[in-house]
């Protein structure tokens, strides 16, 4: 299905937020996701249902100063 990760059209075979972090190869539960500009919880992503079209953000923390 082709979704929009951080501004991007893709397109995945994940179901879910929490697979499709696996899918773009993240990892880690210290990354900020939302879901459709709703943040997701690390606990709710397995949970979290994608769909076509959905808007999907993917935020990690940068070293630098």
């Amino acid at each position: 299905m082709k979704l929009i990760i951080n501004g991007e059209t893709r397109e995945v075979a994940a179901a879910t937020l929490a697979v499709l972090l696996k899918e773009l190869d993240y990892e880690g539960n210290w990354l900020a996701t939302a879901h459709n500009g709703e943040v997701v919880p690390a606990r709710e992503r397995s949970s979290c249902r994608l769909s076509e079209g959905d808007r999907i953000e993917i935020l990690s923390p940068m070293k630098g100063g």
